[in-house]
């Protein structure tokens, strides 16, 4: 897999996001709205009449552009509204960045927005297409089929199941504890690794806490080609690649699919870090925000993204590599875990923590000037999924 890459041919100039949570009170219509204008607030000279074109990601509070042309006033622009399973917003990023650096438009928003509470469900509302019944792991529930990893984790690397355990509930406890400092995020309190194990269990070993937030939110960024970004902002983000890569699905009906990796991450991650120059993640990225649906899902991502050795991800969590203070900060904004997962904002709201990070915006959870980030967003379940990555950075690279 390999692509051409867009390096330092287009940057972010502003981004919003809403909290993220229980939103009784205010529609789809109401969060895509307030999201957009923070983006708007923060670029010199762009209203919404500036803005060229708009990708909207959304997997189910809206079908069509129709869903961010009417709340937010638009006059006839463009508006394609894009899907992807849980890379939803990731896609929506993706495209609108494709569409500045190919030339066709000089102002673009990507905007991601998802209503999940109002839905009565404790879960992600889905309608799988039909098909010939040979996709058997589509009548396990998400936690169910995520659960998976963990036993099959420790057979193939002869880890105790109690050191896993382990495992799992620092990556919930970091995760909480990073979500304590961050005003936007669903949980804002922090959990005991006891508090964490003793939780009533969903599927397999999992338990509330090793399950990510179901809530309802918006997230937005203001893309321009790198040339004239500073006519927006004075510190930009610029876009080192992105990647997609959507596997062949074949889930537990490839007999040689273990479920101890995700390949479609390895996939985008190769082709991700191939674009932007980097050939060592694990010393060049500064931060990473990554699609911790599940923590045993965390674990397996720090292999397949580079960041661990196959079979050694359990031991460097235990050691606070991932922790703010450690080698990389993984998930500094507390991730899916614990700022929430509306699924058409959560790839924007990882690139939001990324600008942040690199304006020294951060508040308590700001890192020692970051800068190089890393997002990764999953759509699917183990063995049928599509896995996006981007790669982006405070200044552009030397030449």
């Amino acid at each position: 897999m390999s692509s051409n890459g867009i390096r330092d041919k287009v940057a972010v100039v502003a981004m919003g996001c809403t909290p993220f949570g229980e939103h009784w009170g205010a529609s789809a219509d109401d969060l895509l709205v307030d999201a957009v204008q923070e983006a708007l607030s923060g670029a010199r000279g762009v209203g919404r009449e500036e803005v060229d074109a708009y990708w909207l990601g959304t997997l189910g509070s809206g079908q069509s552009g129709l869903t961010a042309s009417k709340p937010l006033a638009l006059d006839y622009k463009p508006v394609t509204r894009v899907e992807n399973y849980c890379a939803t917003g990731s896609e929506a990023f993706r495209n609108a960045c494709y569409a500045v650096a190919s030339g066709a438009y000089d102002r673009v928003m990507a905007v991601g927005v998802e209503k999940l509470k109002d839905s009565g469900f404790s879960g992600l509302l889905r309608a799988d297409a039909p098909g010939d019944g040979t996709a058997a792991e589509l009548s396990l529930t998400a936690p169910a089929a995520f659960s998976l990893l963990d036993p099959a984790y420790c057979a193939r690397y002869g880890v105790d199941p109690a050191d896993m355990r382990a495992a799992m509930t620092h990556v919930a406890w970091k995760n909480h504890a990073n979500g304590a400092l961050n005003p936007k995020a669903q949980f804002r309190s922090g959990a005991t690794k006891e508090q964490i194990e003793r939780a009533p269990k969903v599927a397999g070993r999992l338990g509330v806490f090793d399950c990510s937030g179901v809530s309802d939110g918006a997230a937005a960024a203001i893309i321009v080609r790198a040339e004239d970004a500073h006519l927006y902002t004075d510190r930009p983000m610029y876009v080192k690649g992105l990647s997609l890569a959507a596997g062949p699905a074949m889930g537990a009906a490839d007999p040689d699919y273990d479920f101890t990796t995700f390949p479609e991450v390895v996939a985008s991650a190769t082709d991700a870090f191939a674009q932007a120059g980097v050939t060592d993640p694990r010393s060049e990225i500064s931060l990473a925000e990554v699609h911790d649906c599940f923590t045993p899902t965390e674990l397996v991502l720090m292999e397949d993204l580079g960041f661990s050795e196959r079979g050694q991800a359990w031991k460097d969590i235990l050691d606070g590599a991932f922790e703010r203070s450690g080698r990389l900060a993984v998930n500094p904004d507390g991730g899916l875990k614990s700022f929430g997962h509306p699924v058409g904002a959560s790839g924007l709201r990882m690139l939001y923590e990324c600008w942040l990070q690199f304006r020294g915006e951060a508040g308590e959870r700001q890192l020692d000037d970051p800068t190089l980030g890393l997002t990764h967003n999953l759509g699917g379940r183990p063995g049928s999924c599509v896995s996006f990555v981007s790669v982006v950075g405070s200044r552009l690279t030397p030449r």
